[in-house]
């Protein structure tokens, strides 16, 4: 618990800071890293989540139904996060034809907005990795534990990116990473409370593992998609999604 505690934490935390030392995130580098979480995260949930997921409950069709329901929940979400949480940068001023005090309140409502959406998203995301003894012996907890992180990362980067650029100010931009960063160990601290003091059931469990399922579905589907604008073919993205899609495989064996 403590291990996936502190790489919930520190992961986004750390990759946030980071916009001290890294000027931007628009880089070819910063894509071809978000393509590797991005193909990763997609090979660990069609190759590892959802086949766990249906070996543990016969209600195969529910558990099709929420998966589904957390594909459409993320895009939801996206309405209020503009994609920050698959690393998209989306940086304009708020101020343009408006009086400085109500620039900043709309700054700061913005901010809020942002960081509750994605806080939603990172609170299941640390739910994920409750009680995974619930999900049988076969699923391994680790490899989706890399996953999450890798994905949380560059994340936290870019909402640090967008926040600095609403707010004017990486200091007053600090608050809110340290809150994206805390939503998924929440996450994961209420979940297992829930499940032992039996507030939710295993099947209960199960459904949300399969919404948050969806989640990573909608999540790393998108990261790849965007990443090829107008279908074009990028020998190298395709060569680096490979890539992550065989050490997911790989992870399984050795994790």
């Amino acid at each position: 618990m403590l291990t996936k505690l502190i790489v919930l934490f520190f992961t986004p935390l750390i990759a946030g800071l980071m916009v001290y030392l890294v000027p931007s995130a628009r880089g070819s580098n910063f894509k071809l890293l978000l393509v590797f979480a991005g193909s990763y995260l997609f090979s660990i949930t069609v190759t590892h989540i959802l086949p766990q997921l249906y070996l543990q409950n016969t209600e195969a069709e529910v558990i099709g139904l929420f998966v589904l329901a957390g594909f459409f929940l993320q895009q939801f979400l996206e309405y209020f996060t503009s994609g920050v949480e698959h690393g998209h940068i989306h940086t304009h001023d708020h101020e343009h034809g408006h009086s400085h005090h109500h620039g900043h309140v709309h700054q700061t409502v913005s901010a809020v907005v942002l960081l509750s959406a994605l806080c939603v998203h990172a609170f299941l995301e640390g739910s994920m990795l409750a009680e995974p003894i619930k999900m049988g012996f076969g699923y391994d907890v680790n490899a989706v534990l890399l996953g999450i992180a890798l994905h949380r990362a560059p994340a936290a980067f870019a909402l640090m990116t967008v926040l600095t650029s609403q707010l004017h100010s990486k200091r007053k931009s600090i608050p809110y990473l340290i809150g994206f960063s805390i939503a998924a160990p929440v996450g994961l601290l209420i979940s297992t409370y829930f499940i032992e003091t039996n507030i939710m059931s295993d099947s209960s469990l199960i459904f949300l593992y399969a919404l948050v399922s969806g989640n990573f579905l909608h999540i790393s589907t998108t990261i790849v998609f965007e990443s090829s604008p107008e279908h074009r073919f990028h020998a190298k993205k395709l060569a680096v999604a490979v890539v992550g899609a065989l050490v997911a495989v790989a992870v399984e064996y050795i994790l």
